[in-house]
């Protein structure tokens, strides 16, 4: 997405609307297969989606401000969200490891997002924080919806409808807020494409089919592979963050890791 050079709402609406083009066609097929998906799914997967699209378009916000290193460890506050959701919603208790650990991951948040200490030069700690945090709130109830919609037959079906509402939802919020650009020129259009076929089709396949198989902590601490590969990918295209914002980063790393993992004797006992 950055290095695509686009705005956010840009970035938003055009990595959902290029991912239809390979998954509708899928959709249709598995449709054909195994039926039509019940219409209580596809309002759920249509909410999912909308939230997913506000989460987008302030990523994508965040990551202009704080970095796509940086902004991709904010987004975990979803694994505080996610695990609350579903106490409220479905009654699933939450550890006591998880409930000493959220102080943690925020403490290190709020140093990865440079809001304390000295920030990267050129960026904007505060914007970046809040749309990262917002990004991170949506994307958890995303992953929520698309949790209790899953598990079923379809695979493809609730990404494919959940991507349409993301990128009706990213083109009204992006529209108003930064506009977009639908011709945004070479070589944005190959980091944009690649971004849609890699990032949304593949990557929302793969997640879509393991979430319903997983216990929502584990689901969210799973997902931790991608804000420690994109810290990586960050510094590779030019990103350097501050030593306090590294050792943000590591500390939600560690904090999520640590909730997230199954303790020794119940690892046991299962074998």
């Amino acid at each position: 997405m950055k290095l695509s050079g686009t705005n956010a709402g840009t970035a938003a609406f055009l990595r959902c609307a290029l991912a239809l083009f390979l998954l509708v066609p899928l959709a249709w097929r598995e449709v054909r297969r195994v039926g039509a998906r019940p219409l209580r799914y596809q309002l759920m997967d249509i909410g999912a989606g909308v939230l997913l699209g506000v989460d987008m378009v302030f990523w994508a916000a965040s990551v202009l401000d704080v970095g796509a290193s940086v902004a991709t460890v904010l987004l975990n506050v979803q694994v505080v969200v996610f695990p609350l959701l579903a106490r409220l919603v479905s009654g699933t208790r939450l550890t006591g490891r998880f409930v000493l650990m959220v102080p943690l991951m925020l403490a290190g948040v709020a140093l990865a997002s440079g809001a304390l200490g000295r920030p990267q030069a050129g960026s904007d700690p505060v914007a970046g924080v809040a749309f990262g945090t917002a990004a991170g709130v949506t994307y958890a109830g995303y992953l929520f919806l698309m949790r209790l919609g899953g598990g079923r037959e379809h695979t493809v079906t609730p990404v494919c409808v959940s991507t349409a509402a993301a990128a009706a939802t990213a083109a009204v919020l992006g529209g108003l807020w930064t506009g977009i650009d639908l011709d945004p020129g070479w070589p944005a259009w190959g980091w944009l494409i690649t971004l849609a076929f890699v990032g949304q089709v593949l990557a929302w396949l793969l997640i879509t089919a393991a979430l319903p198989r997983l216990a929502p902590n584990v689901g969210a601490a799973l997902l931790l592979l991608q804000p420690v590969m994109a810290f990586g990918l960050g510094v590779a295209i030019g990103e350097r963050p501050t030593p306090t914002q590294a050792a943000g980063c590591a500390l939600v790393v560690a904090a999520v890791w640590h909730t997230g993992r199954t303790p020794r004797e119940r690892r046991r006992g299962a074998g």
